[in-house]
C-alpha cells in the first residue's frame, strides 16, 4: 500500500466531521475522492519540510497563524480553512531547492539566496495540473510578494496581492523569526511583533500586520510557536541543537534519532508529556529516513473536508480539469 493510500485510509478511518448529502454513498465517494486529492498535495509539502531538518513543524505553524489570522480578519469558515491550507503547502517548491543550500547551517551567499528565490515559481510549476491547484496557488506562488513592490517573484504592489499570500506570507515571517536556526536562536515572540509593527506596509500589510500583532499581545500565538502540533511542544537533540519533532503517534518507549548528528533517543513520559532521552547510540540510515506523519495529514485533510462546502472542492476540480 502506498503513502498515499495508507493517509487515504486513515482519513476514512476517522469519524465523519461533514454533514452527509443524499445519496450518501455518492457523498462518501466524493468526500473519499477529494481527501485523496487533499492528502496528496500534504504528503508532498510534509516531505519538502522533512529535507530540512531544522524547520521541524514549520507548515503547521503556518497554517495554523494562517488560520487564526483569516478568522480574525473576518472570512468565513470556508475561506479561513482554504487559506490555512494554503500557508501549508506554501513552501511546495523547495523541493527543487538542492540540499546544500536548504540545510546550510550558515547564512546562505547572496547566490545562494538567488536559488531560494526560486521556490514560488518552482511550487506553482509543481502544481500544474493538480486538480486543487486553484485553491492554494496564490499561497505557492506570491507568499514572499510585499505591499512596497519589493518582493518577489512577480513585485507584485499591495493591491495587486490576493489576500490569502498576504496572510500566509506574513504567518511565514513571523514563524521564521520565531523559530531557531543553526546560527541564531529564535526571537521571542514580542521582539519578532515589534518587527512587524515597524515594516507596516511596506513588507507587510497594514491592516493585517496590526490584527496579527494584537492577537500576539493576546497570548494567542503562544501555544502555536515552538510547537509541531497541538499541544506537541518542540524539542531538541542535546548534542547538536537539532529540532527533533514529536508526532501524535508516538508514545512512551519509541525511538526518534537526530538526522544531523545520527543520535538516538527513547521517548520517556515524564508528567504526562513524552520527552526524548539520549540513549549514546546511533542510527542507522534506514533509522534516518524521514518517517511521514500520517496523522498531522489526515487530521488537516479532514479539517478542510468538514470546513469547505464540497460543492466548492468539486467545482475547483471540475474548473481545473476543464482547463487542462
Amino acid at each position: 500500500m502506498g503513502i498515499f493510500d495508507r493517509v487515504g485510509q486513515l482519513v476514512r478511518s476517522q469519524p465523519a466531521t461533514s454533514k452527509a448529502l443524499a445519496p450518501e454513498s455518492n457523498q462518501q465517494m466524493l468526500e473519499a475522492h477529494l481527501s485523496s486529492l487533499l492528502a496528496s498535495l500534504l504528503t508532498m509539502a510534509w516531505f519538502v519540510e522533512a529535507r530540512d531538518p531544522y524547520t521541524g513543524g514549520h507548515l503547521w505553524r503556518v497554517s495554523r497563524f494562517a488560520l487564526l489570522l483569516a478568522e480574525t480578519s473576518g472570512l468565513n469558515k470556508a475561506q479561513a480553512a482554504q487559506i490555512s491550507l494554503g500557508g501549508f503547502l506554501h513552501d511546495l517548491g523547495k523541493i527543487g531547492i538542492p540540499d546544500a543550500i536548504l540545510g546550510k547551517t550558515s547564512r546562505l551567499t547572496d547566490d545562494e539566496y538567488d536559488v531560494i528565490k526560486t521556490h514560488p515559481e518552482m511550487g506553482f510549476r509543481m502544481l500544474g495540473g493538480h486538480p486543487l491547484a486553484d485553491f492554494v496557488k496564490d499561497a505557492v506562488l506570491l507568499h514572499h510578494e510585499r505591499p512596497d513592490g519589493k518582493g518577489y517573484p512577480r513585485g507584485l504592489l499591495e493591491d495587486e496581492i490576493p489576500l490569502m499570500a498576504k496572510i500566509v506570507g506574513l504567518c511565514d515571517a513571523f514563524d521564521a523569526m520565531t523559530s531557531s536556526r543553526p546560527y541564531r536562536s529564535g526571537m521571542p515572540i514580542e521582539k519578532a511583533l515589534s518587527i512587524i509593527e515597524s515594516n507596516l506596509g511596506t513588507q507587510f500589510d497594514a491592516k493585517l500586520g496590526s490584527l496579527f500583532i494584537d492577537l500576539g499581545r493576546q497570548k494567542q500565538l503562544d501555544l502555536i510557536v515552538g510547537y509541531s502540533d497541538d499541544g506537541i511542544p518542540l524539542e531538541q537533540c542535546q548534542a547538536c541543537g537539532l529540532t527533533l519533532v514529536i508526532h501524535k503517534e508516538h508514545k512512551a518507549g519509541d525511538h526518534l534519532f537526530c538526522r544531523q548528528c545520527t543520535g538516538e533517543f527513547v521517548l520517556d513520559d515524564v508528567n504526562g508529556s513524552l520527552s526524548p532521552i539520549a540513549t549514546g547510540r546511533r542510527g542507522s540510515a534506514s533509522d534516518l529516513e524521514p518517517h511521514l506523519d500520517q496523522q498531522l495529514i489526515a487530521n488537516t485533510v479532514k479539517q478542510s473536508i468538514a470546513a469547505m462546502p464540497i460543492t466548492d472542492l468539486t467545482q475547483a476540480v471540475m474548473s481545473n480539469f476543464k482547463s487542462s
